[in-house]
């Protein structure tokens, strides 16, 4: 009887040791790749700090309008093109194209539920 306890106590010894270091290099495996992921991170926040600043280089005024008087044909602006608010032509009218629409197919009246008028109960009463 004695001879099996010694026999289960190394196999669970035996276990455990197997156990613990399954956790143990698990654990180095995650800290790892948190190790390679922080790294990661860097490098894409130093690439995005990149991308901003050639953004910004880009997209200097002085920068824009020296391209805008090379590649466009912009002309001052001339008095002749300046007018007031009342000589501007009216606004067209509002539409509802789906409400034109419904009208055209005879669909715009409001229609008639089967049993009872507008208070009826939705539920039927036992």
């Amino acid at each position: 009887m004695v001879r099996i306890l010694n026999v289960l106590a190394v196999f669970a010894l035996i276990g455990s040791a197997i156990y613990a270091y399954s956790i143990k290099y698990e654990t180095i495996f995650h800290a790892e790749r948190i190790v390679k992921l922080k790294h990661e991170i860097k490098k894409e926040q130093d690439q995005i700090a990149m991308l901003k600043a050639e953004w910004s280089h880009l997209t200097r005024p002085e920068r824009v309008q020296a391209l805008a008087d090379k590649f466009l044909d912009l002309q001052p602006l001339g008095l002749r093109q300046i007018v007031s608010a009342d000589a501007l032509p009216a606004r067209g009218a509002k539409g509802d194209a789906i409400g034109d629409k419904l009208e055209a197919l005879g669909l715009s009246e409001p229609t008639n539920t089967p049993g009872g008028g507008a208070g009826a109960p939705v539920t039927p009463v036992r």
